[in-house]
């Protein structure tokens, strides 16, 4: 008669935990699902700073060999290409064939051009989901034509990218030129204003849209609005205006 209350009271705690067990089960599967979640979105994030930067050193090194078709199928289908001041270029066709005309009219480049497109300083910023980035790049050019002129040009990508059916593709590349000056002459003798002019090119085959930026060239200091915030603080850079 005496183990009967002491039985009852095991049942009783064994009652309990299992109650216990099966409470905190679906608080453990959440907590497990929302690891994954966090999981999946950092290899996200990672897998697109890795394909940005993938995409922009490939540019480059199209645009270096003047292989114009390669360079515009980077692009995303209503990709955009904003150089300077030469108004903005939409489409894959459309670029391709400004940056064909901007380097001497044939696909690859002509006897003796020197076309180096040097990019360096990348800065990118993934979004969330994954799906979408920016990404800020120094630019430094080495261009010419042998025996007949050599330029230096500086400036910053400010560009986005975008991930289309799975695979990234660049959205927007807008080029904010500081100077191009030739070698001999250097940017320390530059007039204001001197340094950043619109191409014969986009005249003769005008762009879809104007240039979306006015800004001032060295020896002005303006900086080129970052479209990524502080990665400490979380806030808009200020002074970018």
């Amino acid at each position: 008669m005496t183990r009967a209350p002491a039985a009852r009271a095991k049942a009783w705690s064994a009652a309990a935990l299992l109650a216990a067990a099966a409470l905190a089960a679906p608080v453990q599967a959440q907590s497990v699902d929302a690891q994954i979640t966090e999981l999946t979105q950092r290899v996200e994030r990672l897998e697109g700073t890795r394909a940005v930067k993938k995409l922009q050193r490939a540019f480059g090194y199209y645009v270096d060999r003047g292989l114009w078709g390669d360079a515009a199928d980077l692009f995303a289908d209503n990709g955009t290409l904003e150089l300077g001041i030469d108004g903005v270029y939409v489409g894959r066709d459309r670029i391709r064939e400004y940056l064909k005309r901007l380097h001497g009219g044939q696909e690859g480049l002509i006897y003796g051009q020197l076309n180096e497109w040097v990019t360096l300083q990348p800065a990118i910023a993934v979004a969330a989901d994954g799906r979408s980035a920016t990404a800020r790049w120094r630019d430094h050019g080495m261009l010419g034509q042998y025996k007949q002129h050599a330029e230096w040009r500086d400036g910053i990508y400010e560009n986005s990218y975008v991930k289309e059916d799975g695979v990234w593709k660049i959205q927007s590349l807008r080029l904010y030129v500081n100077f191009l000056v030739p070698y001999e002459k250097g940017w320390a003798r530059l007039q204001p204003g001197e340094g950043l002019v619109q191409s014969e090119v986009s005249r003769s085959f005008p762009p879809d849209r104007p240039s979306t930026v006015s800004y001032q060239p060295f020896p002005a200091t303006q900086v080129p609005p970052f479209q990524a915030s502080n990665p400490v603080t979380g806030r808009p850079v200020r002074g970018a205006r």
